[in-house]
């Protein structure tokens, strides 16, 4: 699948996903849009899943008749030594990303290892 990461998704995370099709709001020179356009220039430009930390995404956004799925993962800090959070749910985004169904979305938990 083609997955759009918004600003604040851990970088890293990519790795970590084989088989999919990877890029950065950043990349895409999209990181400073609202989110109501960040998801029409995702979904016109093919992507099929928007993975993001921001949980009030599904309140603000009407995801009815769109066209890209949310994956919202339920952590915004990702410090360096974050490795092990990131692999202790990479099964469960793997698993959403392939899952995952437009005009919706899914919550990840992200548990915090000290």
């Amino acid at each position: 699948m083609r997955v759009l990461f918004d600003q604040g998704t851990p970088i890293p995370l990519r790795h970590h996903l084989p088989g999919h099709r990877i890029s950065t709001a950043y990349e895409m020179g999209w990181s400073s849009i609202e989110n109501g356009e960040l998801l029409r220039r995702a979904e016109n430009h093919g992507f099929e899943v928007l993975v993001t930390t921001d949980a009030n995404l599904k309140y603000q956004q009407n995801l009815a008749n769109r066209r890209i799925a949310i994956v919202i993962l339920g952590a915004t800090s990702w410090p360096p030594t974050s490795r092990p959070r990131i692999q202790r749910v990479v099964p469960n985004i793997l698993n959403a990303i392939d899952n995952a169904r437009f005009e919706g979305y899914i919550e990840i938990q992200v548990p915090y290892i000290r």
